[in-house]
């Protein structure tokens, strides 16, 4: 088991954040009580649960887990064995659950649904992010996140080495395809938008706009945009874009973006390549529960 170089403390994942999610999901998942455990396990018997990783990967959503078995019974004993951020192998036990049999399985299903997503995200990211090793292209995520879920899955993108786009749309200006074709329907050229723009935004907003076409960035650098995407470009049209910016923006990728083209793109010379399916489509990674009876010593 080793933990990845880089560090996901600096998480805007808080402890309120986490307490919402897991909240709402125990009550979509038992709205009146487990009936299953509360009708057939006995009262008072203890378990010990073990967090057990069916295959390898990288870790994410560890205090998920736990946040949600204290939510159901806070005198439940948790112990992570790993941290958010580490990579583990098939076999490894990441945590150890001890407590009431009725909540620890209460508490399986939404801890194991929400550490195993989190999980296949990181490691899904940390599998882009090794594709560009030695180029200076980072890779980070986009808004195309699981409604309600997007602070968790954005913590695991950074628990897999990877970075984070704006958060939301109060974050930053990003204007796209359909930004500019409603200021064209109404006249409005592209750089007297965005100089406007740019002059009633407060200086420590970020300002990036999306192009399709390499005959838009001159028009786009002119209105003194921070980032300028280039959205759906071949190779060839990203090195060029690369040669014509020469400096003046960063510049994103976004687009035909998998694990097979990443780091054809990151050699462009781009610096920022967007990959939505980190969190769109995602495979949760295999983990699972396994749960013993603590049968008590015979006193007699």
């Amino acid at each position: 088991m080793t933990t990845m170089t880089h560090s996901p403390t600096t998480s805007t994942m808080t402890a309120a954040a986490v307490d919402a999610v897991v909240r709402d999901a125990l009550e979509e998942d038992a709205p009146w009580g487990d009936i299953t455990s509360e009708l057939l396990i006995p009262p008072g018997v203890q378990a010990t649960a073990r967090l057990v990783a069916r295959e390898s990967g990288v870790l994410s959503g560890g205090g998920v887990f736990a946040a949600a078995m204290l939510a159901v019974d806070p005198a439940i004993e948790v112990h992570l064995a790993a941290a958010d951020g580490t990579r583990f192998a098939e076999g490894e036990v990441l945590a150890t659950v001890r407590g009431s049999a009725h909540a620890v399985l209460r508490a399986e299903r939404v801890g194991l649904n929400l550490v195993q997503r989190l999980s296949g995200i990181a490691t899904e990211t940390a599998r882009y992010v090794s594709e560009v090793v030695g180029t200076s292209a980072r890779i980070v995520d986009t808004r195309k996140t699981t409604p309600g879920l997007r602070v968790l899955e954005r913590h695991a993108v950074r628990c897999g080495g990877g970075h984070n786009h704006r958060f939301s749309l109060s974050d930053a200006v990003l204007a796209k395809d359909n930004h500019l074709a409603v200021l064209a329907s109404q006249g409005i050229g592209v750089t007297e938008a965005l100089l406007g723009l740019r002059a009633r935004l407060s200086h420590t907003t970020h300002l990036e706009v999306e192009v399709d076409r390499a005959d838009q960035i001159e028009a786009v650098l002119a209105g003194g945009v921070d980032t300028i995407m280039l959205d759906n470009f071949t190779l060839a049209e990203l090195r060029e874009g690369v040669a014509q910016v020469a400096g003046r923006a960063m510049i994103e990728a976004s687009g035909n973006v998998s694990l097979a083209t990443v780091r054809a793109i990151a050699l462009t010379g781009v610096d920022i390549i967007s990959v939505g399916a980190l969190t769109h489509s995602v495979r949760s990674l295999d983990l699972g529960l396994d749960v013993d009876i603590d049968v008590p010593a015979d006193v007699s």
